[in-house]
């Protein structure tokens, strides 16, 4: 009986505090060697495992297939690669292909079956997607989706720049954020044949000036969220789920009324995986340090709350993570080469910085492994 009830104890320990594996994307230059690094957090108390060099390739923002098999990331620069890699049971990357992506691709995503990936090309104002094999390489470029139209600010949206593409978990409806004409583009997609077609609208607008850059759904995807880098705001749309289509019902800012502007834009967001919080990283360019993370409660009809501003405690948050249980975030500051660790409130969504830190190169990019307790 005590020999039972010890397994069940070291069961339940076990269970209570599994290792979390995630990975970083950085830019080239820094304290540590260039490449993709991964680490791993005890999601019971917060603390950071060493970061340990899972391949040597610089590559910024990185993608898993929902099965955690396979990682795709785009290198940097002017004329960019798609590279492809199998995951190793210690976390470690196994090189498999590259492929030319395009001009200044800055994000990629998967699609649920793992059988297509999407990346957005920023300078080339295009959506480019690839087919892979059944062994994780890329086989070829499947698709380019062009793109025309401008928004009011004639520096940065004088032509499309898109930003970021995302699949619901459906599999059935592609969006794309284009930061130059202020839109939400939406495609109806066919996950056997890869075929992406407009969807009917085949837009939705954020307020003029906001440039989408990244995209968040609602646990339930009833719900889509996406901030505006320029404009420091979140828009919130109502999303059907059959169509695809999106209803704008709310634009907030991300930051206090009296709160400084200049020089600041935001950069990443995420729903927490109980819908019951969203979370956005605010960046300031000037080294000045008013650095941020936006806390908004989700009401049931959709709407946010903002109700707090926390220090990221890292300079120009960049990116940003939150762990599959829900009670940690993990930002990387693209300025000082660090890590921080937050701890979620369970009851009101807040951060509070717990002291963790890690230095590495430029972290722009944070993920989480699916099932990561299973390749710890």
């Amino acid at each position: 009986m005590k020999s039972l009830l010890f397994l069940l104890t070291f069961a339940g320990l076990a269970v209570a505090a599994p290792v979390e594996r995630f990975y970083l994307g950085t830019y080239p230059g820094g304290p540590l060697r260039d490449g993709i690094y991964t680490g791993t957090l005890d999601s019971r108390t917060g603390k950071l495992g060493k970061l340990e060099l899972a391949a040597t390739n610089a590559a910024n923002f990185l993608a898993l297939t929902a099965n955690g098999k396979y990682l795709y990331a785009n290198t940097s620069g002017k004329v960019s690669d798609l590279l492809a890699y199998r995951v190793e049971p210690d976390g470690r990357l196994a090189w498999l292909n590259q492929l030319p992506s395009g001009n200044g691709t800055c994000h990629v995503s998967v699609d649920a079956a793992g059988v297509h990936v999407f990346v957005a090309n920023y300078s080339g104002g295009d959506v480019v997607s690839f087919v892979t094999t059944t062994n994780g390489s890329l086989n070829s470029r499947d698709a380019v989706l062009h793109f025309e139209g401008s928004g009011p600010n004639p520096k940065r949206q004088n032509r499309p720049y898109l930003h970021a593409t995302y699949l619901d978990s459906g599999n059935r409806h592609l969006y794309a954020c284009d930061l130059g004409t202020d839109s939400l583009w939406i495609f109806d997609f066919d996950g056997r044949s890869g075929k992406l077609t407009p969807a009917t609208p085949p837009s939705a607008k954020v307020p003029p000036g906001s440039g989408p850059r990244h995209l968040a759904f609602s646990p339930d995807e009833k719900y889509v969220y996406v901030n505006g880098e320029m404009g420091l705001n979140v828009t919130a749309f109502g999303r059907a789920p059959d169509t695809g289509t999106l209803t704008a019902v709310q634009t907030v800012s991300t930051l206090p009324p009296d709160a400084e502007t200049n020089s600041l834009s935001t950069a990443e967001i995420f729903c927490h995986p109980s819908g019951k919080w969203l979370y956005v990283s605010n960046r300031d360019s000037s080294g000045k340090g008013n650095d941020s993370l936006a806390v908004f409660a989700i009401g049931k009809d959709g709407r946010l709350t903002r109700v707090q501003n926390s220090p990221a405690q890292v300079k120009v948050p960049r990116g940003f993570g939150l762990d599959p249980s829900g009670q940690w975030l993990i930002v990387g500051g693209q300025m000082d080469h660090k890590l921080a660790v937050h701890k979620i409130d369970a009851v009101t969504g807040q951060l509070s910085f717990t002291g963790q830190t890690a230095e590495v190169n430029s972290p722009v990019c944070v993920i989480f492994a699916p099932d990561s307790n299973s390749r710890r």
